[in-house]
């Protein structure tokens, strides 16, 4: 039976509208069969094989001596600290008064507990303090100035976020932004600058089946001051279920915010999806209350994993050479999964 028919079979049990085949079938071929189980432990993120590398290696590290919650939070802090990454912590692209303000969530299975900080300043790793939140508090969301205070009150610095690079990207959109102001491009056109990534889901397994989850992002480029997206709020960015799995969101957070993307996902394995079919007709469900393929000019990603090990990753928007991806490690080693995807990107 070809790829092309066991995807069509297969989209239709899942409950796949017709409307949205003629997308489908151009990337069918592309639609990845579903992963073997891996062995427990395991740690997942919502990226390929260059970052899921650097981030999973330390976090794999990591997990020998230390806890679940210790090894996510030190593969997401891998991003948070590098500047080559510019849409999360140091070097994230700022809004548009050009300030970098950070969200991050963490969730912790056994106990169901979480935490986030939304639109915090000068945090290099958002996501520590948000574990802070959840662990040093009774409460589970800091904002703004009082996250900023309450994460100085545990020893984070106060820095500048803003690298050179970062600069110049967010000067380049201010300049090109309107042909009615004062803002010009230098006469060249040089900015040497490369293609940005996206927001981190950092999601992991340990060997007892206890679950955990981290969601971090400097958000949306450009954004009105005080913006906050998907990532910081419990549901929508990141959900996880002690009995169930984990699942993150990546892409327009306000998308992800309606549908209450990741805890939809959590919900649709509770109910025996695999962790590919959950993310998948969470995709699906963010298109069609857009109105359709025809109309869904929207973009997110969904990475989930379940209790037994398997992994999910599906997007709104792909190519054949360009597949959503994400990387995990086990105790069967480091792999990269390529996912699937409903509507062919421009």
């Amino acid at each position: 039976m070809s790829n092309r028919r066991k995807f069509i079979e297969r989209a239709v049990g899942l409950g796949l509208s017709l409307p949205l085949f003629p997308a489908i079938a151009k990337a069918s071929a592309q639609y990845s069969n579903p992963v073997k189980a891996a062995k427990l432990p395991l740690i997942l993120c919502s990226r390929g094989e260059y970052w899921g590398r650097k981030v999973l290696d330390p976090a794999w590290e990591k997990l020998k001596t230390g806890s679940i919650l210790d090894a996510i939070e030190v593969g997401a802090n891998v991003v948070e600290l590098d500047p080559e990454d510019n849409s999360v912590g140091y070097g994230g692209l700022p809004n548009e008064e050009g300030i970098v303000q950070l969200d991050a969530s963490i969730m912790y299975g056994p106990t169901h507990n979480c935490g986030s900080v939304m639109a915090l300043e000068g945090v290099k790793t958002p996501c520590s303090v948000a574990r802070l939140v959840m662990e040093r508090t009774d409460h589970m969301v800091l904002a703004g100035e009082g996250a900023q205070r309450f994460a100085r009150a545990h020893g984070f610095k106060i820095e500048e976020l803003l690298t050179d690079r970062s600069r110049r990207i967010w000067l380049r959109w201010k300049e090109n932004i309107s042909d009615r102001d004062d803002w010009l491009p230098p006469a060249d056109g040089n900015y040497g600058l490369e293609r940005s990534t996206g927001t981190i889901n950092v999601l992991g397994i340990d060997t007892e089946g206890n679950v955990a989850g981290i969601t971090t992002t400097s958000g949306l480029f450009g954004k009105i001051p005080g913006r906050v997206g998907d990532s910081p709020i419990i549901g929508a960015g990141l959900y996880v279920d002690n009995s169930v799995g984990a699942a993150g969101a990546t892409g327009r957070g306000e998308e992800v915010i309606r549908t209450c993307g990741s805890f939809y996902v959590v919900q649709l394995m509770e109910q025996g999806k695999s962790p590919q079919e959950a993310c998948e007709l969470a995709c699906k469900k963010i298109v069609d209350i857009n109105g359709g393929p025809s109309k869904a000019d929207v973009d997110d990603m969904f990475v989930a994993i379940n209790v037994n090990g398997e992994v999910g990753v599906a997007s709104i928007k792909g190519r054949k050479d360009n597949l959503p991806q994400a990387a995990y490690y086990s105790a069967e080693g480091f792999k990269v999964v390529r996912g699937t995807y409903l509507m062919e990107r421009d």
